[in-house]
């Protein structure tokens, strides 16, 4: 399944300024297995040391928080968005 993947401007270095990336996979844990594989250093940015999603990261697919679904298990239908959205802190 073809999924595409919106870098926000902040990971934009690791795949040359591209900001939606297309991987093939089924299931978020895949997508992100893929995009880490073909821009080295995502894996480490989105994942914590246990392959859990870290704290500040927030993944959507289409609209909805993975966090909500079925986290990195959730499974991905072709032709939908996976998008990674740092969170945003300040007052």
């Amino acid at each position: 399944m073809s999924v595409t993947i919106r870098i926000p401007t902040q990971l934009r270095q690791l795949t040359g300024g591209e900001g939606e990336v297309l991987v093939e996979a089924t299931t978020v844990s895949e997508a992100i297995g893929a995009l880490d594989l073909a821009y080295p250093g995502f894996g480490e940015r989105i994942l914590d040391d246990r392959a859990g999603l870290r704290r500040f990261v927030n993944l959507f697919l289409n609209d909805e928080d993975v966090r909500f679904l079925d986290g990195l298990n959730t499974s991905i239908k072709d032709g939908q968005t996976l998008s990674i959205v740092p969170a945003v802190a300040g007052g």
